[in-house]
């Protein structure tokens, strides 16, 4: 992969890290309510539907699908020669029941899944779960033939899809479609459905983003009775692999799209000269406090202030950028104007349906998420100018480059290890103080994390 495509990894690395760090700080009321998502804010994270405002934890999965969609177009222009209608459609629904077969083991091995006291037995077998995703979702290629690689996979499927049925999963209910990892199951549907869009309209973006206003008017006018809008709405084979509600995320999923196509027609970022450092600093700091600014207004619902906040930013960046890049950073260029064309447009939709929410998820949180996106993809494309941040940008780069085994490492393999070897207790005993409750979910999220290096670093990644 070219460099000037190794930002989407590290955004897609970011992505991964906060979302395993989100899920494993410690709960309760040892750290502040920013620190989980809004809705479900402590000390007893019961979900609240009525609370506004987002937080840092709400912009994780946003930034893996818009991410997700970017690597489309650029995963596609490698091999335009065996690219047909048939052949694109067929990969579509392919990766769409691989990713509802990773949901499905992923979350039927969970160890407190599995049984209500787990025992080491349990432990043991759920840490089965991981090495089965491991061997079929693997590119064996690097080490092994092609043939061997297919081989490896397939025994991986088959031996999976018979523990699924054969094993009493669900502490004794045996195999249940609904039990399935609900974040794998929204990235399945984005890889059927977007994967399709993008295809019939790789040569018209404006074609692609104006499927958007259809989906959202069946959303508006789904709860219509009798209406043929709400029998689309609940149409639906079994809501656990496919609700019309998933395709919400689109509206990251296509943006995301654009985003990768600007990378293939860009020319290589050129940093500028030396003696325009200070103002390249100060655009790419701006661009941070631009988010960060957005996230503790909204957050503490301070909406006149983040208003006129952010469109003061919003000039600053553009100012920043005509004296820092020239006109061929077309990439750049467009990423800070749709950015904040996105950005502004959610904060306009901030009002309608009670405030910006990540759930049940409102216009105004995709639109906000959107931009965020692209002045993120900014900041990360510009990073590796920052000889200190280097390493950092190298990690989540790795990290992202190998996301579907990091985020399950934690869950059917470091845990299940940490129980079997009385390491668990010492770990959840960290729930003591802010401190210690946040370097909980960093120690266990960077050795989830660091598990995966050196898999990556050989090329031994799961792909779909």
């Amino acid at each position: 992969m070219k460099e000037r495509y190794l930002q989407l990894d590290a955004l897609r690395g970011y992505a991964i890290f906060t979302m395993i760090l989100s899920g494993s700080i410690a709960f309760g009321n040892v750290l502040p309510a920013w620190m989980f998502h809004a809705q479900v804010p402590p000390p007893t994270h019961q979900f609240n539907p009525q609370i506004p405002g987002i937080t840092w934890v709400d912009l994780v999965f946003p930034f893996f699908i818009f991410c997700m969609g970017a690597a489309v177009p650029i995963a596609f222009n490698k091999k335009k020669a065996s690219n047909s209608d048939l052949s694109v459609v067929s990969i579509a629904f392919r990766r769409y029941v691989l990713l509802i077969y990773f949901a499905l083991l992923l979350e039927h091995f969970k160890s407190n899944k599995i049984a209500e006291n787990p025992t080491h037995s349990v432990l043991l077998f759920s840490m089965v779960g991981f090495f089965l995703l491991m061997l079929s979702f693997t590119k064996w290629s690097k080490i092994f033939s092609v043939k061997t690689e297919q081989l490896l996979n397939a025994s991986g499927f088959i031996i999976g899809i018979i523990l699924l049925f054969v094993f009493p999963f669900n502490k004794g209910k045996g195999f249940n479609i609904a039990n399935s990892d609900i974040i794998i199951v929204v990235l399945a549907n984005m890889a059927l459905f977007g994967i399709i869009i993008w295809w019939f309209t790789r040569q018209n973006a404006l074609l692609r983003l104006g499927i958007l206003p259809f989906i959202m008017a069946i959303f508006l006018t789904s709860k219509n009775p009798n209406s043929w809008n709400e029998w689309i709405f609940n149409l639906t084979p079994e809501s656990g692999v496919y609700r019309f509600y998933f395709l919400k995320y689109l509206f990251l999923f296509i943006p995301g799209t654009i985003v990768g196509e600007w990378l293939i027609k860009s020319s290589q970022i050129t940093l500028p000269l030396l003696n325009q450092k200070t103002t390249l600093d100060l655009f790419v700091y701006s661009c941070f406090v631009l988010l960060v600014g957005n996230l503790i207004f909204l957050f503490n619902r301070s909406l006149n202030i983040n208003l006129i906040f952010t469109i003061l930013m919003l000039l600053l960046i553009v100012h920043l950028f005509n004296k820092t890049f020239n006109e061929t950073q077309l990439f750049l260029k467009n990423c800070v104007y749709v950015g904040a064309y996105c950005l502004l447009l959610g904060l306009f939709f901030e009002s309608f349906e009670g405030g910006i929410k990540k759930d049940p998820s409102t216009y105004s949180y995709y639109f906000v998420t959107a931009g965020f996106s692209f002045f993120s993809i900014i900041i990360f494309s510009l990073i590796p100018q920052y000889s200190w941040l280097k390493s950092v940008n190298q990690f989540f780069t790795l990290v992202g480059q190998n996301p579907m085994m990091a985020y399950v490492v934690g869950a059917l393999f470091l845990i299940p290890f940490m129980k079997i070897t009385g390491l668990y207790p010492y770990w959840n005993s960290m729930n003591t103080n802010w401190f210690l409750g946040f370097m909980k979910g960093f120690i266990f999220t960077l050795i989830a994390c660091i598990i995966t290096l050196p898999f990556t670093k050989k090329g031994l990644v799961w792909k779909t």
